[in-house]
């Protein structure tokens, strides 16, 4: 019993949370006169009442958390949350259904930036910052929950941290507490994001669309302000910033840390996971406007380019911007980008998918096994930036990457039995699976995920939370070996 309260107080603190957040929004409503602020308003007296109701009554609980309890309490906390903020959606949209605002909230929540609404430009400013504001606090949760969570459920918090960054992350380079780290982390986040608003603005864009797409790109949460994205603003100085931005967001941020504090570039250099990532997105860019050019989708190689770089980095990267509709070129690009959502982002990103440092283990294991296969009787460990890769780590590695697949597949299968065609089942489970967004055919860059059925919405919003989780958090939930003393 004490286990089921001490969950409840400290999801009552996020609701808190959330509806403290909610305050920012209207706020702006009331200034702008924009026509929601009785959305927020209600939004947030409803939430906050909700939970004080869940925090206060279970003050007095002890605090202790099994590692059952912990991960019940991560799958509760993203399930859950979208619930509370779907709240002021439908009290501003009041034909908008509950599947509907679900799905936004958690496509917000989770980073993934796939969107049900139209006629975004025509959204109240607080509506809109809601929708972003939500993309940026779940971003840096991300990170945290990778630092300050997991010791909380018993796993291993800053050392699974540091054992998938091998080579780039060592533990005098960081902050020697939990909380210290988190806050170094956030405040690198915070830092960047500022830098990245007054780039949009130097670039064109007005105070609130910068600080929108700031949030969606550092969060690498993929949200506009507009139904046609970036691609509103037709312009290659805020391309060049948003691309900039976004390959930031999907490096490891504990490199960006320890490289401020250095005052140095050489922690990127050291940083084997974020060479091969930019090494691998920057070579498909040039391939890729190489393709299009080849097709004679554009008359030139450098608009290839513009439009391939931008496009490219932006799904592969996991944030979910457009600027073209790249449902209409050669089927090789698009499915690429796709290929490299699942793979590109570094961890310690906000980033989703497989993540750039389990990549390259599972290669070298690959190489390795060849290796031992010619010499049976050699001992040759795995190492990554000169440090050994233990066993235990190439084994979670493994399970992991058997997991992700599986997962994608059989949600693939239950879309295909809903009735879609098999390209956009595949690319909605993707996008959503790795939190990168729009998908191709019915679920494209020029449309939305508005015209699927309430089950199909309801296959990809699990599939944002499965895979925003990094998939142990919820499967875990249904072993039964994992409930017994």
């Amino acid at each position: 019993m004490n286990v089921f309260l001490t969950i409840v107080h400290i999801f009552g603190l996020v609701v808190i949370g959330f509806s403290g957040l909610m305050s920012t929004c209207l706020f702006l409503s009331q200034v702008t006169h924009d026509g929601a602020t009785n959305a927020f308003l209600e939004g947030s007296v409803l939430t906050l009442l909700l939970g004080v109701a869940m925090f206060y009554p279970t003050l007095r609980v002890p605090k202790k958390v099994s590692r059952q309890a912990g991960f019940l309490l991560v799958a509760i906390t993203w399930s859950l949350s979208p619930v509370f903020c779907a709240i002021p959606l439908m009290l501003y949209l009041p034909t908008l259904s509950f599947v509907d605002a679900y799905f936004e909230t958690v496509s917000g929540l989770t980073t993934t930036g796939a969107t049900i609404l139209s006629g975004i430009d025509n959204l109240p400013m607080s509506i809109n910052l809601w929708r972003h504001e939500l993309n940026w606090i779940a971003g840096m949760g991300i990170i945290i929950f990778a630092v300050a969570i997991l010791p909380i459920l018993g796993i291993g918090g800053m050392q699974l941290y540091k054992a998938e960054t091998p080579g780039s992350v060592k533990e005098s380079d960081l902050p020697p507490r939990i909380a210290q780290t988190a806050k170094a982390l956030w405040l690198v986040y915070a830092g960047i994001t500022a830098a990245c608003i007054v780039s949009l603005k130097l670039a064109g864009m007005n105070w609130f669309d910068a600080v929108c797409h700031a949030f969606a790109a550092m969060s690498l949460g993929g949200f506009s302000t507009h139904d046609n994205s970036v691609g509103f603003f037709d312009s290659l100085p805020i391309e060049i910033v948003l691309t900039i931005f976004q390959l930031l967001a999907a490096i490891n941020f504990a490199t960006h840390f320890i490289a401020l504090r250095k005052r140095s570039l050489n922690p990127y250099i050291d940083d084997r996971e974020a060479r091969a990532f930019l090494t691998l997105v920057l070579g498909s860019c040039l391939m890729a406007a190489w393709v299009l050019w080849d097709r004679g989708t554009y008359a030139d190689y450098w608009t290839a380019l513009r439009y391939a770089t931008f496009n490219l980095v932006t799904i592969a990267t996991d944030c979910g911007f457009a600027n073209q509709d790249f449902n209409q070129w050669p089927i090789f690009v698009p499915m690429w980008m796709l290929f490299l959502s699942c793979l590109s982002a570094s961890s310690g990103s906000t980033g989703g998918g497989i993540r750039m440092i389990r990549t390259i283990i599972l290669m070298k294991q690959a190489r390795l096994e060849m290796f031992k296969f010619i010499h049976p009787y050699a001992i040759k460990p795995m190492k990554i930036g000169g440090m050994v890769v233990s066993n235990n780590i190439i084994t979670s590695v493994t399970g992991f990457i058997f997991l992700y697949f599986i997962c994608i597949v059989i949600l693939v299968f239950a879309l295909l039995l809903s009735g879609l065609d098999f390209i956009t089942a595949l690319s909605a489970i993707i996008s959503c699976f790795n939190n990168a967004g729009p998908g191709l055919n019915q679920v494209g860059p020029a449309t939305n995920y508005a015209s699927l059925s309430d089950i199909q919405k309801g296959l990809c919003t699990f599939a944002m939370l499965l895979g925003r989780v990094q998939i142990f958090s919820i499967v875990i939930l249904f072993v039964p070996e994992f409930w017994r003393k």
